[in-house]
């Protein structure tokens, strides 16, 4: 094991679930899903002092929203990485929050999986070792995925990954008006509207386009994403209206090709040709709401460390 006793720093990028259908209810209580999933280049840092025990701090300007760092998914991963390995070498982490939580954007889950990839790289372990993917599974079902965060094809639980897809960056627009959008909520709404009709969630047009192979262009995908859906964004809408007012914003932007929310909510993504489109729709949307959390960004794969 590496005897480097310097801080290091590694980025944790926002999720973003372009597509996600939601299937049948498991005897788990969980459900299998289907999502193809991109990271965007803007998200939370955390770093890592080495030292004799593990601890964790947290600023940063949504950090107020985050809970108490006692129960934070940070350190839950590295207790659970800690147990599986005698003698894991530890540290201070340092989380520099800046996307909203109950967002759809999987912060806790990528800030976790970033512990994992810092530890793994203070200890030497490739990030296929089976004790730090096994960790991941057991603390969150986004947590595989933001392990490696590169757009995939998510499914069963979260826990069966496609191979990295080659996908075109795509200019985007995040926007969240600032209400908090609980996970078990919308699940609740959507059992209720299917009243256990769930559908199988193996007929995803965009997961089927994907597959097929070749580098999609942007109108090719804007076309598979249109024949696809967010299971969870009617359930959202009806429970949060603020969900639907990110949308009709987004929406009436002349620039924006496609919008959707993202994962269970609040946060609504908007697609564009160009960066230059996507950084003016930002400044509209700050302007026209002065309140919501706008970020400007790329959507694809994010650097795994930074």
């Amino acid at each position: 094991m590496t005897t480097d006793a310097a801080e290091r720093s590694a980025f944790a990028p926002a999720k973003i679930n372009l597509t996600l259908r939601i299937g049948r209810k498991r005897a788990d209580g969980y459900h299998d899903l289907e999502s193809l999933v991109v990271f965007a280049d803007t998200g939370d840092t955390l770093r890592l002092a080495p030292g004799p025990s593990l601890a964790l701090t947290v600023d940063g300007p949504t950090a107020d929203h985050a809970g108490p760092s006692s129960d934070n998914l940070v350190l839950r991963a590295a207790r659970a990485l800690q147990a599986q390995i005698g003698g894991l070498r530890i540290g201070h982490f340092h989380l520099t929050k800046s996307t909203p939580v109950a967002a759809g954007l999987g912060g806790g889950s990528s800030d976790a999986a970033a512990a994992l990839r810092l530890l793994a790289q203070l200890n030497a372990l490739p990030l296929h070792d089976a004790r730090l993917t096994g960790v991941a599974r057991a603390t969150g079902a986004d947590v595989p995925v933001c392990l490696d965060p590169k757009p995939r094809l998510m499914r069963g639980i979260g826990d069966i990954l496609s191979p990295p897809l080659d996908l075109p960056a795509l200019p985007a627009v995040l926007v969240n008006a600032g209400v908090p959008v609980p996970t078990g909520a919308v699940f609740g709404a959507l059992a209720a509207a299917r009243a256990g009709r769930a559908p199988a969630c193996d007929d995803d047009p965009a997961s089927r386009y994907v597959e097929a192979g070749g580098l999609p262009s942007f109108a090719s995908l804007l076309d598979a994403l249109a024949a696809s859906s967010n299971d969870l964004e009617t359930p959202a809408l009806s429970l949060f209206p603020a969900v639907g007012e990110t949308l009709d914003a987004m929406r009436a932007l002349s620039a924006c090709r496609f919008a959707r929310m993202s994962g269970s909510g609040g946060t609504c993504f908007g697609l564009f040709e160009t960066a230059d489109d996507a950084k003016r729709a930002a400044v509209a949307l700050r302007h026209h709401h002065p309140g919501w959390w706008v970020q400007a960004t790329t959507l694809g794969a994010a650097p795994a460390w930074r």
